[in-house]
């Protein structure tokens, strides 16, 4: 056993930590994706 599994950081569940990085990932095109066919309906 090394030091780094002896001496962890965080002991949060992975799942949870990848799960947020997908919403918030999810999030931030959606909203560019919204954004986008607001604009294109007002250009219309």
């Amino acid at each position: 056993m090394n030091e780094f599994e002896k001496n962890v950081q965080s002991k949060r569940n992975d799942a949870v930590d990848s799960g947020v990085g997908f919403v918030v990932s999810f999030g931030f095109f959606a909203t560019i994706f919204i954004i986008a066919t607001v604009v294109k309906l007002i250009a219309t």
